[in-house]
């Protein structure tokens, strides 16, 4: 029970990690826009967000599933599942600035289910 509850932990802090990449890719993408908008076709392309987000929204629900089955409590998986459905939301918008908006928002919160999924393992 120690090892998957330390592996899940592991887990965890990834998926945070890559929350919070995706947070500053997100603000640094529209801080570069501001300066040098003519190569924001590059960092700012529709294919990176939608990976980026796909690949964060896969390891969280594994990370959160894993608590679950780890620790027991439901409230960081609850918690973090808003955070991916709020992520899967902004993949359905169109490219405006709104997506990154709610890209921000659902990254926080499911930053916030590790975060609870992390404590209840402690």
């Amino acid at each position: 029970m120690l090892l998957l509850s330390s592996s899940t932990q592991r887990l965890d802090r990834w998926a945070m990690g890559l929350s919070g990449l995706c947070l500053v890719h997100c603000l640094a993408t529209a801080v570069f826009f501001g300066m040098l908008s003519a190569a924001g076709s590059v960092i700012g392309a529709d294919w990176i967000h939608e990976a980026g987000l796909g690949i964060a929204m896969m390891l969280g629900a594994v990370a959160l599933g894993r608590g679950i089955y780890s620790h027991g409590f439901m409230m960081p998986s609850a918690v973090g599942s808003l955070g991916l459905g709020v992520m899967a939301g902004a993949l359905t918008m169109p490219h405006n600035g709104t997506e990154a908006l709610y890209t921000m928002v659902g990254v926080t919160i499911l930053a916030l289910g590790h975060r609870l999924n992390g404590l209840a393992a402690d």
